[in-house]
Parts: structure tokens; sequence; C-alpha cells
């Protein structure tokens, strides 16, 4: 294990300290054309230091912003940490983002030189070279597309580094003087928030509090230089950095880049990650393409399957946990890991994970427990870009689904009288960039930032329960608590409903839209010999509908027998025609829905689902995946549910 020592208070340090230590340990893989490469730290500390000199050579000054965007490469983690080494700030960007979203942050932050994957963020960045004034040059990683590009400001990133690689001192020189100027309270990374509630905000963090959360979250649960991390999620993402930068050096351990989105899921059973982090909709996507090929397989197996996995939901998570468990349940249990548990996790690529996280949102109670019953050691964390991440923590021995941990080394929590979560830490943020006033809003003069998230702390377990987004909380027109994300994660754990938006703040009753997962859904109509073109055809299908009022309706009577939630009872509901596209602003890059924005694109379906409607004609504007606009037309029909009145507890029982 790594121990935390105070004086490794940046980045540079950090490195030199792996590099001396584990110099011959694996610090990144990559998978190109079907075979994976690796770098040990010595060999990466070697193309970060010529990539470094080849940027000051390039003309890249301290304090100067350089974007970052492509998929998870290790040529673009190099890139993160050669700029940190020159004294400028990297500014990672979401690849998928469209023109108009990056010009927003380039023009923001004045970004003066970008580095990329390959031609297509190369495209974006041509698109809006007008507006992006400061943008000087562009350095990028594949040259596939690019041969005929005017290469006046446009470098190969092969190159660049060649230059450092080249130099005979005077580089190196300017290099150490950089380097040594680096302080814990030097500007180490600017991350933009996923702007739930408006534009995005830049968070600007300086390296004592990357490195010391980093640092105090490998120490809490046993980091070392042999863990091995995969990187998928998106680079922009705060969770990608401070997983895939910060923990990994923190720890000394090894990187592993899948060769693409396609490839994904197989690299990442080729890898057999020891720790793997996934958001809700993640695990959620994967126990649909379990639940697929369920249904796909054979009678036998399926009976075979929904048999162990009742005996797993009995006892799995208190084997997981090494509570008493006696020996015939303990020896059915070896049974099912042999012929289903092991074989599942294999497909999943976590057979040999030794921690899961899942933060970013709420998960629901029973996607976590699926988990956890298989023997996957999920557990649950809970912070947010301005701390750094790393807020609270689940031990393993203190792993509840619906409590995200305690606060960890280095951080304070305590509950505002409004139900706000407030917390001073060692991974607090400095500022936002160039927005003094939301700084002074969120971060007081003691140095308490308000998380703008509703919760308390459980009494019992002295873990850290969050209710939802404080702004989004509020009570149904009888009193009854409203706190739509709760509900939304229920509907969500059912494989067919991929999204859900509930609605009712302030009114009598509470309506909800619902998007169909095309997967699991189209595999349904398919054994089921039902046809459909498209994604708009299939959620319109009566068939459809009755499932999912099925769904809400079981959700309904669960919800019937919670005090406290039992007024989010869904009564009517509808199924968008189209997907919510983070491209059409209606969910961001990180999948959170942006309430106030659906609320007033799709008023009219609202207004539909109140005034008691059977159908409502729409029509909505949609983005193409060549950033193109037009518009879908359709006709939505309205489903009403059947709701239950509260239970006692003893009629609960």
């Amino acid at each position: 294990m790594v121990d935390i020592d105070t004086s490794l208070d940046t980045v540079p340090k950090i490195l030199e300290r792996n590099v001396r230590k584990f110099g011959n340990s694996p610090a990144y893989r990559e998978k190109e054309f079907g075979i994976w490469q690796t770098w040990t730290w010595a060999q990466a500390n070697q193309e970060i230091m010529n990539l470094s000199k080849g940027l000051i050579d390039l003309g890249v000054k301290e304090g100067d912003h350089v974007a970052v965007i492509g998929r998870n490469r290790p040529y673009l983690y190099w890139s993160l940490v050669a700029a940190q080494h020159v004294g400028a700030v990297p500014v990672p960007l979401y690849q998928d983002a469209v023109a108009e979203e990056m010009e927003y942050i380039l023009t923001h932050c004045s970004a003066k030189f970008a580095i990329v994957g390959d031609q297509e963020q190369v495209d974006k960045i041509y698109e809006i070279k007008d507006k992006v004034k400061e943008l000087k040059e562009i350095i990028f990683v594949d040259p596939k597309g690019l041969r005929k590009y005017d290469r006046a400001h446009l470098h190969l990133f092969s190159d660049i580094s060649g230059i450092g690689k080249a130099d005979q001192g005077n580089l190196k020189s300017e290099l150490d003087k950089r380097v040594a100027k680096i302080s814990g309270d030097t500007t180490c990374v600017l991350l933009y928030t996923s702007g739930t509630t408006g534009k995005s905000k830049g968070v600007v963090q300086n390296h004592s509090a990357i490195i010391g959360a980093s640092l105090s979250a490998n120490d809490f649960d046993r980091w070392t230089e042999n863990d091995h991390i995969v990187c998928y999620l998106p680079m922009a993402w705060v969770g990608d950095f401070m997983i895939s930068v910060g923990q990994v050096m923190g720890a000394g351990a090894c990187l592993n880049c899948p060769e693409g989105a396609d490839t994904t899921q197989m690299d990442i059973r080729e890898m057999g990650p020891s720790v793997f982090f996934g958001p809700p909709p993640l695990w959620e996507r994967l126990k649909t393409s379990v639940n697929i090929r369920i249904e796909d397989a054979s009678a036998i197996k399926r009976r075979a399957f929904h048999y162990f996995m009742n005996h797993a939901e009995k006892v799995g998570k208190r084997i997981l946990e090494k509570e008493s468990v006696g020996l015939i349940d303990r020896v059915k249990y070896s049974i099912g890991e042999f012929i289903i548990y092991g074989p599942l996790k294999n497909m999943l690529g976590l057979t040999k994970v030794r921690i899961a996280y899942t933060a970013g949102e709420a998960i629901s109670s029973e996607l976590f427990d699926f988990y956890r019953s298989i023997g996957i050691n999920l557990k649950q964390l809970y912070g947010q870009t301005e701390a750094s991440v790393f807020l609270t923590m689940q031990a393993d021995d203190e792993v509840q689904s619906d409590t995200v941990g305690k606060p960890i080394k280095g951080v304070e929590l305590k509950i505002a009288d409004s139900g706000e979560v407030l917390y001073r830490s060692v991974g607090a943020f400095k500022e936002y960039y160039k927005n003094p006033k939301a700084t002074k809003e969120t971060k007081d003069k003691a140095g308490w930032v308000a998380t703008g998230d509703a919760g308390y702390i459980d009494e019992t377990s002295g873990q850290l329960r969050i209710i939802d987004r404080a702004k989004d909380v509020g009570k149904t027109k009888s009193g009854l608590m409203f706190a739509p994300k709760y509900v939304e994660n229920k509907l969500k754990f059912f494989p067919n409903i991929l999204e859900a938006v509930l609605f009712g703040s302030g009114q009598e009753k509470c309506v909800a839209f619902l998007n169909i997962d095309l997967s699991a859904v189209g595999n349904w109509a398919e054994r089921n010999n039902i046809n459909y073109a498209s994604y708009q055809e299939l959620a319109s299908n009566s068939e459809v509908m009755n499932i999912m009022k099925e769904h809400v309706e079981e959700v309904n009577k669960a919800l019937a027998k919670d005090s406290v939630m039992s007024g989010c009872q869904i009564h009517r509901f509808l199924i968008l025609h189209k997907e919510l596209d983070p491209d059409d602003g209606e969910i961001t890059r990180t999948r959170k829905v942006r309430r106030g924005f659906v609320s007033e694109k799709y008023g009219d379906l609202i207004d539909a689902l109140y005034k008691g409607a059977k159908q409502v004609s729409t029509k909505t504007e949609v983005t193409y995946e060549d950033g193109k606009k037009g518009y879908l037309e359709a006709t939505l029909n309205i489903v009403d549910t059947q709701t239950f009145v509260l239970q006692s507890k003893s009629d609960a029982a």
C-alpha cells in the first residue's frame, strides 16, 4: 500500500516517486490492432518528459490552458500530465461533445492549445475556429485522414514528442525550472461541471486538492501498485480524471485503455481489472445485457439461473460480508458460483474485481443488491467535481444500498438547517473560473462548500444518506415529500426502462415520462415476432405500453409501503417518442437529466398528462449525428395507472 506522504503534493512529485519505486512495473496498457502494448512507469515518464519539452518548444507557457479531447488513450493521459509539468493547465473536454459545446468551453477558458485524438476532433475545432480565436496550435495523435490538411498550425503528436527526445539540454533546463516552481497551490486542472441546471462551470483545482483526495481514497480502500484499473468513461468527467490520473498515479497502479467503445466489454474481460468504477447507468446496462442473454437461453438454463439467483438474493450478500451462513446454503451457493455466478462475472469482465464503485447519482437498492448477491464487492461513494470527487466511502464491512458511506480522511460533513449537505475537504476546489459570484454562493469564508444535495446522517450506521438534489426535492399539494430521483431509480431497475423523469412538485398527483431501452425491448419484440422499424414505432406499441404499465404499478405498490414516499406514486405516464439525448440538451454528457430544460421543452406533454388527455400530438426539434437540426412529429398515448393506499407497517408485514 502507498502511504500518505504529505510532501507528495504535486503530480510531478508523484510521478518522480513512481519512477523511483515502481519504475519497472506496468503503468499504462493499451490495446491497438488487437495487441496489448505496455509502458512501465520509467517508460511512461520518458514519454511524458519528451512531450513536455516538445510543448515548451511549441510555445506553451505557464498558466496557458491546454484542451485535451479524445477517447481514453495513454497519449492523452500523458498530455494531461505533460501540461501540468510545464506549468500549463489541462482542460479535458468530452470527445462526443458537438462543436457548439466545445466552442463554449474553449472560449470560456481561452484555450491556446489543443491536444486531440483524431480527425473527428480536428474537424470539430475547424468548424468553430473563427469563434475560438485564441486557439493557436492543435496536436493530434492519429494521423488517419489528416494527410492533406494544412499543417501550419496542426502538429503530429509523435513529432512534438520527437522534438523533446532530440533536445540537447536547453528544453530540459527550462522544464526543470518550471517543475521546480510547481507547488501544492499551483492550479492542476480545470474541470467543467456537467451543467445540469445551466452552462457548465469551470472548477479550478490545485495539485494538493487532487493529490490529497486521491491518496485519502487510496488509503481507505488499500490501493497498491499491483492494482489494475480500466478507463472507459469520458476523460472530461471528474470521476475518470480522479481515478485514471489521481488514484492510479497515487498508488503506482496500472491504467488499461480499451481499443475502442465497440470492444470495451471484451477488452475488460481480457484485462481482468482489480478495481472497477461504473456510474449507475453502466450497471443498469450490464444488468440489461444479462437479462437479454437469459431470455435467449434454453428453458433449462433459464430455470437454473432464476433458481440460483433467488438463492443468491437470500444468502449472497451475507456470504460476501463474511456473515454466518448455514452449511447447506453455503454449499448451494458454491454450486451456483460454479454454474451461474462465476460465468456471469466472467461475461461482465469482473471476475478479478476486488472493489467495484458506483457514484454520480443514486442507484436503486435492487440493482445494487443484485451485484453484491453474486459476489461483486460493489460499494457506493459520494462526491462532486468541486470536492475532487471523494467525500464519503463505504468500508467493506459497512456496505448499505441506501447510504453512501462515512467521510474519508481530510473531510468534514455537516447538514444545514435546510437539509443541504455541506463539507470541508482537502480536495475542495479553489474557485469557479471567471465566476466569483458562483464561488461565493457555493463556498463560504470558513471553507464550507454547499453540495446542492439534500441528505442526512443515518443515526444507526453513521453514514450519509442522500435524498435527492436539494433543488429537486419538494412537496406534493397534499404536503407529502416529492423526491423524483428515488422513484426514477426504482423504475430504471427494470431492464425495459432506460430513463424516467418524474413530475409532481406542488401538484396533486405525480406523472412521468419514460424512455424504453431499445436493446431490451427490441429483444423482447424479436422473440414475440413483433416487427418495428424505429424506436418511435416500438415505443408506441400497445403491448409495450402494457409492459411499462406493469412496471410502473409495481413501483407504485412498493411506494405505498413507504410513509415518506407514498405521495410519489405515478398516476399517469407516457413513453417519449425519442430517447433523451445530450446532443439535444435533455441530459448531460454524464446522463443526468436537465429537469428544467426537459420541463420547458416538453411542457405540452406535461400539460396533457395533468389535463386528463388520452393522446397528445407533439413536434420536437432533434439533433442528428452530423450536427444538423430537424423535427420529429408524433402522437403519443397517455396511460393511466393504478395507485395504492398507504399501508401500515402491520399491513406491509
